[in-house]
């Protein structure tokens, strides 16, 4: 990743492939000479001009239109030149190689993934979680979410955290302006009404958390493994949550013998559903392989539906299977084919009537962090009660929609909301990290024989933690790994 130099940098800001236009970008200190002599003029900005590609010979290359935005008023906060022509990726290359020879003699050289944008970073055009929602809104895999990075692009997450950063900032204030007169300690808590202002904090750090965790899920989705013994229809209902034929089905047992996932969307939010060979006793060697990788993919969902046969609830090896799926991740029971069942035994099966079966109706586990308001979860049912099992059929669609409400429900999704904008891992970890750091202040406050100076400490530490969300205190290497995950030309 380059550092923060100011070499003049050029890449092609198209993707790859043939398209009908085709950008090349050039960003950089004083670039007014260089685009003269490489366009025969002197470009107007923020102008449109129309003209030929000519290379040092002459010879034209290719026609189409120069921009010109002087800095700082440009994307970078530098010179940016872009020439917009035909997009076929020859004649992209042609006038690259033309261009960086021509260049020569400024230092122009080949800009690295992200460079555009680091350099939008590094000269105050955009803060670090803005430079991320440009990612993210080239990445979004749905309206929602790309209304969502949108939304973070235009500053709105980043507004949220400056409002919260303030508040401390001026809590900070009132402290340290405190610390020179330590015998004021305890006064300083009742007449500012610490306790009561880092209270108000907190309550609207955890309101800006619940959002985050609702946009990490719209960004990264659900990780959703289908597990199950064979033939219960694992297949089926991937076919019929994807809308297409995109597993095989058949009546013979062992058909899926390696993992298929299929991304879906339910509200806006992107499922990842993964469906995987069914899970037994085998002397199959490819099979047993196939089965190996099923329990490895369970072991790395947020979701697992365990899908049962409606027609043989309390199977031994459903039972065994329930026995060895990892606690971290929430259960859903599904209990397939229910139109195979006359409406006596559907009614006997929805009643929990048809007999035992293996517990985790709904386990929820701390694996999804929204799964419930702290992550904790909850204790799953009684092994004979099936009244919390979804009953479905992948033939006919019946019960889909229920099990779709329950997977957003899972994520922390209420139906017919949207995340204001997106978030990501790292954004939540920082934010939770505040909201640590104002609640061993607040432990202090509450204790008239602690000093200060902790309460203090815990205030500089929240505030840290949030600034990193917008790059004010970020490492140069968390910026290298941010930005090496961006695009050439972005």
């Amino acid at each position: 990743m380059a550092d923060s130099s100011t070499d003049p940098i050029i890449a092609i800001a198209t993707a790859p492939g043939r398209g009908g236009i085709g950008v090349l970008r050039i960003s950089g200190p004083r670039l007014a000479d260089y685009a003269h002599s490489l366009l025969g003029l002197t470009p107007r900005p923020r102008h449109a001009h129309y003209l030929p590609f000519r290379n040092a010979a002459g010879e034209v290359m290719d026609e189409g239109i120069a921009l010109y935005f002087p800095g700082p008023h440009s994307y970078t906060g530098e010179d940016v030149l872009e020439l917009q022509g035909h997009g076929g990726p020859a004649v992209l290359r042609r006038v690259l190689e033309d261009c960086l020879v021509r260049g020569a003699s400024i230092g122009l050289r080949l800009a690295q993934p992200g460079e555009f944008t680091q350099r939008a970073f590094l000269n105050d055009r955009l803060d670090l979680a803005q430079a991320e929602a440009v990612v993210d809104l080239i990445e979004a895999s749905s309206a929602a979410a790309a209304r969502s990075a949108m939304a973070s692009l235009s500053g709105a997450f980043s507004a949220e955290v400056d409002a919260l950063a303030e508040r401390i900032v001026h809590l900070r204030m009132l402290v340290e302006a405190t610390l020179d007169f330590p015998e004021e300690e305890i006064d300083f808590l009742e007449k500012y009404q610490a306790a009561q202002r880092l209270e108000a904090v907190s309550d609207a750090l955890d309101g800006v958390l619940r959002t985050a965790r609702r946009g990490l899920v719209l960004r990264e989705g659900l990780h959703v493994v289908l597990a199950g013994q064979p033939n219960v229809g694992k297949s089926s209902l991937l076919n019929a949550l994807a809308g297409d034929e995109v597993a095989i089905v058949t009546p013979i047992a062992g058909t899926t013998r390696d993992r298929v996932v299929q991304q879906i969307h339910i509200e806006g939010v992107p499922l990842h559903v993964v469906d995987t060979a069914g899970l037994r006793d085998t002397e199959d060697t490819v099979e047993r392989i196939g089965i190996e990788r099923s329990w490895a993919e369970i072991a790395r969902a947020d979701v697992i539906l365990h899908l049962q046969d409606a027609r043989s609830p309390g199977d031994p090896l459903d039972a065994d299977i329930a026995r060895r799926l990892p606690p971290q991740a929430p259960v859903l029971v599904v209990c397939n084919k229910v139109d195979l069942l006359d409406e006596a035994g559907q009614r006997a099966l929805a009643s929990g009537a048809a007999g035992s079966r293996p517990a985790a109706g709904a386990r929820s586990g701390a694996g999804m962090a929204g799964a419930t308001g702290d992550g904790t979860g909850t204790v799953g049912i009684p092994a004979a009660d099936t009244s919390d099992a979804l009953l479905v059929s992948a033939h006919t669609g019946e019960g889909l929609d229920a099990l779709r409400a329950r997977l957003l429900s899972i994520a922390g999704w209420t139906p017919g909301t949207e995340s204001p904008w997106l978030a990501r891992e790292r954004h939540v970890q920082a934010l939770e990290a505040a909201r640590a750091h104002l609640r061993a202040a607040a432990a202090h406050a509450a204790h008239s024989d602690q000093v200060l100076d902790l309460f203090a400490e815990e205030l500089r530490l929240a505030h840290e933690a949030l600034c990193g969300i917008t790059g004010q205190f970020t490492s140069d290497d968390l910026l290298g790994e941010i930005f090496s995950s961006f695009c050439i030309g972005k």
